[in-house]
Protein backbone atom coordinates (compact mmCIF):
# COMPACT_ATOMS: atom_id res chain seq x y z
CA UNK A 1 0.00 0.00 0.00
CA UNK A 2 1.23 3.28 -1.19
CA UNK A 3 1.49 6.64 1.44
CA UNK A 4 -0.93 7.93 -0.29
CA UNK A 5 -3.55 4.93 0.14
CA UNK A 6 -2.18 5.31 3.54
CA UNK A 7 -3.73 9.03 4.14
CA UNK A 8 -6.62 8.32 1.86
CA UNK A 9 -8.38 5.52 3.90
CA UNK A 10 -8.10 7.43 7.58
CA UNK A 11 -9.97 10.96 5.06
CA UNK A 12 -12.51 8.47 3.50
CA UNK A 13 -13.06 7.42 7.20
CA UNK A 14 -13.67 10.87 8.52
CA UNK A 15 -15.77 11.94 5.86
CA UNK A 16 -17.82 8.63 6.35
CA UNK A 17 -18.24 9.89 10.67
CA UNK A 18 -18.76 13.72 9.40
CA UNK A 19 -21.69 12.53 6.74
CA UNK A 20 -23.17 10.43 9.76
CA UNK A 21 -23.29 12.82 12.65
CA UNK A 22 -24.97 15.96 9.78
CA UNK A 23 -27.26 12.74 9.08
CA UNK A 24 -28.04 12.31 12.71
CA UNK A 25 -28.31 16.65 13.28
CA UNK A 26 -30.66 16.74 10.61
CA UNK A 27 -33.03 14.13 12.07
CA UNK A 28 -32.84 15.62 15.57
CA UNK A 29 -33.62 19.14 13.90
CA UNK A 30 -36.85 17.49 11.85
CA UNK A 31 -37.82 15.62 15.30
CA UNK A 32 -37.58 18.56 16.86
CA UNK A 33 -40.03 20.61 14.61
CA UNK A 34 -42.45 17.76 14.77
CA UNK A 35 -42.34 18.21 18.46
CA UNK A 36 -42.45 21.87 18.55
CA UNK A 37 -45.63 21.98 16.57
CA UNK A 38 -47.56 18.85 18.28
CA UNK A 39 -46.63 20.47 21.63
CA UNK A 40 -47.88 23.81 20.23
CA UNK A 41 -51.00 21.96 19.33
CA UNK A 42 -51.41 20.30 23.15
CA UNK A 43 -51.00 23.58 24.36
CA UNK A 44 -53.79 25.20 22.13
CA UNK A 45 -55.98 22.07 23.08
CA UNK A 46 -54.93 22.44 26.20
CA UNK A 47 -55.97 26.27 26.81
CA UNK A 48 -58.99 25.70 24.83
CA UNK A 49 -60.44 22.79 27.23
CA UNK A 50 -59.17 25.44 30.28
CA UNK A 51 -61.20 27.97 28.96
CA UNK A 52 -64.73 25.65 28.94
CA UNK A 53 -63.76 24.65 32.26
CA UNK A 54 -62.95 27.65 34.08
CA UNK A 55 -66.24 27.58 36.20
CA UNK A 56 -66.17 24.29 37.01
CA UNK A 57 -66.90 25.56 40.41
CA UNK A 58 -69.86 26.84 39.35
CA UNK A 59 -73.05 24.46 39.19
CA UNK A 60 -74.86 26.47 36.58
CA UNK A 61 -73.34 29.42 34.19
CA UNK A 62 -73.97 31.72 31.16
CA UNK A 63 -72.93 30.74 28.13
CA UNK A 64 -71.22 33.43 25.62
CA UNK A 65 -70.75 33.42 21.70
CA UNK A 66 -69.86 36.19 20.25
CA UNK A 67 -70.74 37.16 16.54
CA UNK A 68 -68.55 39.67 15.68
CA UNK A 69 -67.85 41.67 12.00
CA UNK A 70 -69.23 40.41 8.91
CA UNK A 71 -71.07 37.43 9.08
CA UNK A 72 -69.69 35.20 5.97
CA UNK A 73 -68.22 32.25 5.07
CA UNK A 74 -64.30 32.64 5.53
CA UNK A 75 -64.95 35.63 8.20
CA UNK A 76 -64.44 35.47 12.17
CA UNK A 77 -68.45 35.04 12.06
CA UNK A 78 -69.19 31.69 9.87
CA UNK A 79 -71.89 29.79 10.22
CA UNK A 80 -69.84 26.82 10.70
CA UNK A 81 -67.93 28.30 13.50
CA UNK A 82 -71.15 29.83 14.94
CA UNK A 83 -73.01 26.46 15.01
CA UNK A 84 -69.96 24.48 16.54
CA UNK A 85 -70.09 27.35 19.20
CA UNK A 86 -73.97 26.86 19.59
CA UNK A 87 -73.82 23.13 20.28
CA UNK A 88 -70.62 23.31 22.62
CA UNK A 89 -72.78 25.81 24.83
CA UNK A 90 -76.29 23.82 24.94
CA UNK A 91 -74.15 20.36 25.21
CA UNK A 92 -72.55 22.01 28.70
CA UNK A 93 -75.00 20.69 31.10
CA UNK A 94 -73.50 24.19 33.29
CA UNK A 95 -75.47 26.46 30.75
CA UNK A 96 -78.58 28.00 32.49
CA UNK A 97 -78.67 29.92 29.52
CA UNK A 98 -76.96 31.10 25.46
CA UNK A 99 -76.09 34.80 24.88
CA UNK A 100 -74.98 35.79 21.97
CA UNK A 101 -73.29 38.55 21.80
CA UNK A 102 -73.68 40.63 18.86
CA UNK A 103 -71.78 43.46 17.45
CA UNK A 104 -72.07 43.21 13.44
CA UNK A 105 -73.35 44.82 10.05
CA UNK A 106 -74.65 41.77 8.91
CA UNK A 107 -73.72 39.44 5.91
CA UNK A 108 -74.60 37.19 4.15
CA UNK A 109 -78.30 35.74 4.23
CA UNK A 110 -77.13 32.04 3.61
CA UNK A 111 -75.20 31.91 6.56
CA UNK A 112 -77.12 34.19 8.95
CA UNK A 113 -80.19 31.67 8.22
CA UNK A 114 -77.91 28.82 8.63
CA UNK A 115 -77.13 30.16 12.27
CA UNK A 116 -80.66 31.46 12.70
CA UNK A 117 -81.78 27.45 12.01
CA UNK A 118 -79.38 26.02 14.32
CA UNK A 119 -80.41 28.19 17.10
CA UNK A 120 -84.20 27.03 16.51
CA UNK A 121 -83.37 23.02 16.16
CA UNK A 122 -80.77 23.07 19.40
CA UNK A 123 -83.90 25.31 21.39
CA UNK A 124 -86.27 21.89 20.34
CA UNK A 125 -83.73 19.90 21.60
CA UNK A 126 -83.16 21.77 24.70
CA UNK A 127 -86.19 23.43 26.23
CA UNK A 128 -85.44 24.24 29.25
CA UNK A 129 -82.11 26.29 27.82
CA UNK A 130 -83.48 29.82 26.74
CA UNK A 131 -81.43 31.78 24.51
CA UNK A 132 -80.94 35.38 24.41
CA UNK A 133 -78.98 37.92 22.45
CA UNK A 134 -77.16 41.03 22.90
CA UNK A 135 -76.49 43.70 20.89
CA UNK A 136 -74.06 45.73 21.85
CA UNK A 137 -73.18 48.79 19.12
CA UNK A 138 -74.60 47.49 15.70
CA UNK A 139 -76.96 44.28 15.41
CA UNK A 140 -77.78 45.33 11.86
CA UNK A 141 -79.20 42.92 8.71
CA UNK A 142 -77.90 39.49 8.77
CA UNK A 143 -76.86 40.19 12.39
CA UNK A 144 -80.76 40.64 13.69
CA UNK A 145 -81.47 38.05 11.61
CA UNK A 146 -80.06 35.63 14.12
CA UNK A 147 -81.43 37.68 16.56
CA UNK A 148 -84.19 37.32 15.63
CA UNK A 149 -84.25 33.57 16.44
CA UNK A 150 -83.44 34.36 20.39
CA UNK A 151 -86.23 34.53 23.51
CA UNK A 152 -85.09 37.77 23.97
CA UNK A 153 -83.55 40.41 22.70
CA UNK A 154 -81.66 42.99 24.51
CA UNK A 155 -79.44 46.20 23.30
CA UNK A 156 -78.67 49.49 25.01
CA UNK A 157 -80.67 52.22 24.61
CA UNK A 158 -78.10 53.69 21.57
CA UNK A 159 -77.30 50.63 19.75
CA UNK A 160 -78.07 50.75 16.51
CA UNK A 161 -81.04 47.91 15.41
CA UNK A 162 -82.98 46.79 12.64
CA UNK A 163 -82.12 47.47 8.96
CA UNK A 164 -83.90 44.44 7.89
CA UNK A 165 -83.60 44.44 3.66
CA UNK A 166 -81.20 43.21 1.00
CA UNK A 167 -78.73 44.81 -1.37
CA UNK A 168 -76.81 43.75 -3.88
CA UNK A 169 -74.43 46.13 -5.67
CA UNK A 170 -72.79 46.66 -8.98
CA UNK A 171 -70.90 48.83 -10.92
CA UNK A 172 -71.89 49.89 -14.94
CA UNK A 173 -69.07 50.74 -17.30
CA UNK A 174 -70.67 50.63 -20.92
CA UNK A 175 -70.77 54.57 -21.22
CA UNK A 176 -66.73 54.61 -19.80
CA UNK A 177 -66.14 51.96 -22.18
CA UNK A 178 -67.48 53.70 -25.24
CA UNK A 179 -65.84 56.97 -24.38
CA UNK A 180 -62.52 55.53 -24.10
CA UNK A 181 -63.40 53.31 -27.20
CA UNK A 182 -62.52 49.85 -25.65
CA UNK A 183 -65.42 47.03 -27.42
CA UNK A 184 -66.26 44.49 -24.67
CA UNK A 185 -66.53 40.98 -25.83
CA UNK A 186 -68.10 38.07 -24.00
CA UNK A 187 -68.92 34.71 -24.45
CA UNK A 188 -71.28 32.67 -22.77
CA UNK A 189 -73.55 29.95 -23.28
CA UNK A 190 -77.25 30.94 -21.93
CA UNK A 191 -78.97 33.44 -23.05
CA UNK A 192 -78.54 35.13 -19.34
CA UNK A 193 -75.39 33.66 -18.04
CA UNK A 194 -73.79 36.97 -18.24
CA UNK A 195 -76.64 39.14 -17.09
CA UNK A 196 -74.64 40.67 -13.79
CA UNK A 197 -71.81 41.62 -16.44
CA UNK A 198 -71.36 45.37 -15.41
CA UNK A 199 -69.21 45.88 -18.89
CA UNK A 200 -72.85 45.25 -20.61
CA UNK A 201 -75.79 47.03 -20.92
CA UNK A 202 -78.75 46.56 -18.73
CA UNK A 203 -81.20 44.37 -19.56
CA UNK A 204 -84.77 45.33 -18.72
CA UNK A 205 -85.69 41.37 -18.82
CA UNK A 206 -82.58 40.98 -16.32
CA UNK A 207 -83.04 43.59 -14.48
CA UNK A 208 -87.30 42.41 -13.11
CA UNK A 209 -85.88 38.98 -12.98
CA UNK A 210 -82.72 39.85 -10.12
CA UNK A 211 -85.21 42.22 -8.85
CA UNK A 212 -87.19 39.60 -8.18
CA UNK A 213 -84.55 37.70 -6.42
CA UNK A 214 -83.44 40.12 -4.04
CA UNK A 215 -87.56 40.81 -3.24
CA UNK A 216 -88.02 36.72 -2.59
CA UNK A 217 -84.19 37.24 -0.13
CA UNK A 218 -86.04 40.23 1.83
CA UNK A 219 -89.56 38.04 1.99
CA UNK A 220 -87.54 35.41 3.27
CA UNK A 221 -85.77 37.74 6.10
CA UNK A 222 -89.16 39.32 7.12
CA UNK A 223 -90.96 35.27 7.72
CA UNK A 224 -87.97 34.57 9.92
CA UNK A 225 -88.05 37.83 12.24
CA UNK A 226 -92.10 36.97 12.22
CA UNK A 227 -91.31 33.53 13.28
CA UNK A 228 -88.94 34.39 16.10
CA UNK A 229 -90.76 37.76 17.49
CA UNK A 230 -94.31 36.32 17.07
CA UNK A 231 -96.34 39.06 18.91
CA UNK A 232 -94.22 41.15 20.12
CA UNK A 233 -93.81 43.09 16.81
CA UNK A 234 -95.94 46.15 17.65
CA UNK A 235 -97.03 46.57 13.93
CA UNK A 236 -95.85 44.11 11.97
CA UNK A 237 -97.38 45.76 8.82
CA UNK A 238 -95.64 49.27 9.78
CA UNK A 239 -94.90 50.51 6.21
CA UNK A 240 -90.83 51.18 7.37
CA UNK A 241 -90.78 48.06 9.65
CA UNK A 242 -89.27 46.07 7.05
CA UNK A 243 -87.90 48.76 4.84
CA UNK A 244 -83.90 48.67 5.63
CA UNK A 245 -84.04 51.43 8.20
CA UNK A 246 -82.43 51.15 11.50
CA UNK A 247 -83.13 52.10 14.81
CA UNK A 248 -81.56 53.08 17.96
CA UNK A 249 -82.24 50.66 21.03
CA UNK A 250 -84.79 52.76 22.18
CA UNK A 251 -86.99 52.76 19.52
CA UNK A 252 -86.47 49.30 18.73
CA UNK A 253 -88.00 48.50 21.82
CA UNK A 254 -91.20 50.58 21.11
CA UNK A 255 -91.57 48.70 17.79
CA UNK A 256 -91.30 44.85 19.41
CA UNK A 257 -87.82 44.51 17.41
CA UNK A 258 -86.25 43.87 20.86
CA UNK A 259 -87.61 43.14 24.95
CA UNK A 260 -85.43 45.12 27.29
CA UNK A 261 -82.07 47.82 27.44
CA UNK A 262 -79.33 46.17 29.00
CA UNK A 263 -75.85 44.46 28.63
CA UNK A 264 -74.52 40.98 29.34
CA UNK A 265 -74.07 41.51 32.55
CA UNK A 266 -77.41 42.59 33.16
CA UNK A 267 -78.51 39.69 30.61
CA UNK A 268 -76.04 37.20 33.29
CA UNK A 269 -76.95 38.84 36.97
CA UNK A 270 -80.45 39.74 36.73
CA UNK A 271 -82.43 37.43 33.56
CA UNK A 272 -80.33 34.16 34.27
CA UNK A 273 -79.33 33.87 37.41
CA UNK A 274 -75.52 32.69 36.70
CA UNK A 275 -72.98 35.36 37.14
CA UNK A 276 -70.12 33.29 35.55
CA UNK A 277 -69.83 33.79 31.79
CA UNK A 278 -68.17 31.34 29.80
CA UNK A 279 -66.61 32.11 26.26
CA UNK A 280 -67.70 29.49 24.08
CA UNK A 281 -66.89 31.30 20.82
CA UNK A 282 -64.73 29.19 18.60
CA UNK A 283 -61.37 31.19 17.82
CA UNK A 284 -59.29 30.04 14.85
CA UNK A 285 -55.42 29.32 15.36
CA UNK A 286 -52.95 32.45 13.87
CA UNK A 287 -52.57 30.22 10.55
CA UNK A 288 -56.37 29.28 10.46
CA UNK A 289 -57.48 33.30 10.22
CA UNK A 290 -54.56 34.27 8.09
CA UNK A 291 -55.58 31.60 5.09
CA UNK A 292 -59.61 32.78 5.55
CA UNK A 293 -58.27 36.22 5.51
CA UNK A 294 -56.23 35.32 2.15
CA UNK A 295 -59.25 33.40 0.71
CA UNK A 296 -61.44 36.19 1.58
CA UNK A 297 -59.47 38.68 0.48
CA UNK A 298 -59.00 37.24 -3.00
CA UNK A 299 -62.61 36.50 -3.71
CA UNK A 300 -63.15 40.06 -2.96
CA UNK A 301 -60.65 41.38 -4.83
CA UNK A 302 -62.39 39.21 -7.96
CA UNK A 303 -66.03 40.44 -7.13
CA UNK A 304 -64.44 44.15 -7.28
CA UNK A 305 -62.81 43.73 -10.37
CA UNK A 306 -66.40 42.37 -11.67
CA UNK A 307 -68.11 45.36 -10.24
CA UNK A 308 -70.41 43.19 -7.73
CA UNK A 309 -70.68 43.15 -4.29
CA UNK A 310 -73.34 39.87 -4.34
CA UNK A 311 -76.16 39.64 -2.06
CA UNK A 312 -75.68 40.63 1.79
CA UNK A 313 -78.49 41.62 4.58
CA UNK A 314 -77.09 44.82 5.37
Amino acid sequence: MSEHDNTLLPELIRDLIKERHASRRLKLLKYSFWGTGLLLVAGAVLVEHLQLDEADEAKQITAVIQVRGEIADGAEANAAALKKAIGRAFDDERAKAVVLKINSPGGSPVQAGQVFDEIKRQRGLHPKVPVYAVIEDLGASGAYYIAAAADEIVADKASLVGSIGVTAASFGFVELMNRVGVERRAYTSGAHKAFLDPFQPKNPEETVFWNDVLKQTHQQFIQSVKTGRGDRLKDADHPELFSGLIWTGEQAKQLGLIDKLGDVDYVARDLVGATSQVDFTVKDNAFDRFAKRLGASAAQQLSMALGFSGVSLR
